[in-house]
């Protein structure tokens, strides 16, 4: 969040938003906002409101799969990408997130889907701190 920026501007009980700034560090060679800075920004917002969904005592969240259409450029500025529930089941939960400009212009469509899954533990180390076992995939 911090490489790119984002922030956690809203949220609700079915939504997420979070906003991005365009510059040289989003860019791409030609000076517009990077497609995979537009995807980094729609899977952390549509990732992060899964998350919202679960007890994190419990579960764990990951992106098992994003698709993005960019239909307008963008040079400078803000973007804000607005993740709202399609589907919200047990272990899968899919996302739209829609990155607009400051005038409310579409800037990239995207779909998110992400996967709940139970969070693994190990034994605790020989100093007691207890370590969250990645998932294997």
């Amino acid at each position: 969040m911090q490489t790119l920026n984002i922030e956690y501007i809203d949220a609700g009980p079915d939504f997420l938003v979070a906003t991005m700034p365009v510059n040289p560090s989003v860019h791409q060679p030609m000076g517009l906002l990077h497609g995979g800075a537009s995807v980094a920004l729609a899977e952390s917002v549509g990732s992060a409101a899964s998350f919202l969904f679960v007890n994190a005592a419990h579960s764990e969240v990951r992106g098992i799969e994003i698709s993005a259409n960019h239909v307008r450029a963008k040079r400078d500025g803000i973007v804000t990408a607005t993740a709202r529930i399609i589907h919200k089941g047990s272990s899968i939960h899919l996302w739209e997130i829609r990155i607009t400009d400051e005038k409310n212009a579409l800037i990239s469509l995207c779909k998110l889907t992400t996967m709940v899954l139970p969070k693994r533990k190990i034994p605790p180390t020989p100093d007691g701190e207890i370590k969250v076992e990645p998932t294997k995939q």
